[in-house]
């Protein structure tokens, strides 16, 4: 067991901290259309404006700069729409500012690793925990030239980090460069132009307790009215009282629906945010709020009905359930889910996965399920894994951040418990010790459910092989069993069996304690002899 890295205690996942539903805007006529489209063209270039402006700030910025920019917003918006405005831009700096040191950190990690390969002799052999030198003075070459190049980078980095310089496209990345690449990207200059346009609208309010509905700035009323209260160059558009204009359809929450409508009738706080679908053609409208944080129950609380070990993969959950000792029941089951295509499909690929897990944990009457506390930030760049492209590919893929998200939130609303534990050897011994014994002609047991076993074994505190085996003299009635399946304060585990009278074992006769008799054969063949060779005494005479 040397040169294994401690494991961390598990620990119950606390709750959401807040909710978020999404419906859409239905039954909207040319005319409301053409008001959120101007609306949110008129908002997005001030946003654009106010990001330009907090990011020429810097370091610098403070509450009085922030002011500042909030009232020569006012004229041109309106007071809650100046503030809605500098909050998100506020957010989006601070983001690129956490991005930008996530970025120097894999930079050093990155550099860290190639120093090192550098430094061994070519074609030298790795050990576990460290990979060795280049396989060929080629790769030697290339990766010495790379060094640089990341040193370079690093220092430009660090440069903007300390100056305060944070690099922000509002749009996206992504889309900002697929201007360049449209034949790949399978869109036409006007397409582009149409989805760039409307990824940098601005139709967004945060909620205030105590107004009317809990937004004043996008008011929507118990029974579904949609109403805006529109920028102050806008004001000719209204078509309600004091510059508000009302949308024509209705909307509806299929989803915490009662919730929201309590929370709209009480005047408590909701966000809502905008957004247009240039594909579909659609638009839709999010609301969110913050609920109390949930309190954790104690981790004995959680398992007294056992577990359900979870191993997460590239396409599908792993799942077994585990008794209160740490053995597995019934089958294995899987939950698959396709990570290809848009980011909507994906999202909905793994809210259905996580659905039916909840639904087979509450039908099985569990109310824990273990997973792991996975943290692939530092082990998916290409200088820690070199050649392994397939390797990297696959870390990439996996949906930990998303999984985690949508998994804590959708178990508080069930009322399952999730427990994380360290991910550490859980699928090598998962393997080594489970895969086999569970595998028979008409089940195959696969590496990822031998590893959802060791993950549901951690959370309930048992070792991950299946029983520690006591010495070969001590494994009769002796000196008793011996296993791993009692708890370490059970009193006497580590002691012989408590004797019981009677005809226990079928070598001790009823009527024996602590010594052993030869039983006679019952049939004739092998009966023994009852006669016995008996010498009389002598005779004594005179």
């Amino acid at each position: 067991m040397g040169g294994l890295r401690p494991l961390a205690a598990p620990f119950v996942v606390p709750g959401p901290s807040g909710v978020a539903i999404r419906t859409r805007l239905g039954q909207l006529t040319v005319g409301d259309a053409e008001v959120l489209r101007r609306v949110g063209a008129h908002l997005g270039a001030l946003a654009g404006r106010d990001l330009k402006a907090r990011c020429r700030d810097g370091l610098e910025h403070d509450a009085g700069a922030w002011a500042v920019r909030k009232r020569e917003l006012t004229p041109r918006s309106s007071a809650r729409w100046a503030g809605a405005i500098t909050k998100a831009t506020h957010d989006q700096w601070a983001l690129a500012r956490r991005c930008a040191l996530a970025r120097i950190r894999s930079l050093e990690a990155g550099i860290r690793m190639i120093a090192h390969r550098l430094s061994l002799p070519v074609g030298s052999k790795g050990t576990e925990r460290a990979p060795g030198g280049y396989r060929s003075k080629r790769e030697w070459h290339a990766k010495a030239r790379r060094l640089h190049v990341l040193e370079d980078r690093l220092e430009r980095e660090r440069a903007d980090w300390e100056a305060g310089r944070v690099h922000v496209v509002r749009g996206g990345k992504r889309l900002a460069r697929a201007r360049h690449q449209l034949s790949a990207a399978r869109l036409s200059e006007p397409q582009w132009r149409q989805r760039w346009e409307a990824q940098r609208w601005f139709l967004q309010a945060d909620g205030e307790s105590g107004k009317q509905f809990g937004n004043e700035t996008l008011r929507i009323s118990p029974d579904g009215e949609v109403s805006i209260r529109l920028p102050n160059p806008l004001k000719e558009l209204a078509n309600a009282p004091h510059g508000r204009y009302v949308l024509t359809g209705r909307i509806t929450f299929a989803h915490r629906g009662q919730e929201w409508a309590d929370r709209v009738e009480a005047n408590r706080a909701v966000a809502y945010r905008i957004d247009y679908d240039v594909a579909r053609a659609r638009w839709y409208l999010t609301a969110s709020w913050q609920v109390p944080v949930s309190r954790t129950i104690p981790m004995a609380a959680a398992l007294p009905d056992g577990v359900i070990g979870v191993d997460m993969n590239a396409d599908h959950l792993a799942a077994w359930r585990l008794d209160v000792h740490g053995n597995p029941v019934g089958s294995p089951r899987r939950f698959f889910y396709d990570l290809t295509g848009t980011a909507t499909h994906r999202d909905a690929q793994v809210r259905h996965a996580l659905t039916r897990l909840l639904h087979w944990a509450r039908a099985c009457g569990v109310k824990a399920i273990a997973v792991e506390d996975l943290d692939f930030t530092a082990e998916k760049t290409r200088e820690k894994h070199g050649r392994k492209k397939q390797f990297r590919h696959l870390v990439s893929g996996l949906p930990t951040g998303r999984l985690r998200a949508r998994l804590t939130s959708m178990a508080d609303a069930t009322g399952i418990t999730i427990i994380a534990v360290d991910p550490a050897y859980t699928s090598k011994w998962g393997a080594q010790h489970w895969q086999k014994p569970l595998t028979s002609k008409t089940r195959t047991t696969t590496r990822h459910d031998a590893a959802s076993i060791a993950i549901g074994r951690r959370a309930q505190g048992h070792p991950l092989r299946r029983r520690t085996a006591p010495p070969r003299a001590h494994q009769s009635d002796v000196h008793g069993h011996r296993t791993a399946q009692a708890g370490p304060d059970t009193p006497g585990r580590e002691g012989p069996r408590r004797r019981i009278p009677g005809p226990r074992t079928r070598s001790v006769p009823p009527d024996a304690e602590r010594t052993r008799a030869t039983r006679t054969p019952r049939t004739v063949r092998d009966v023994r002899s009852v006669q016995a060779w008996v010498q009389d005494s002598l005779l004594l005479t005179d």
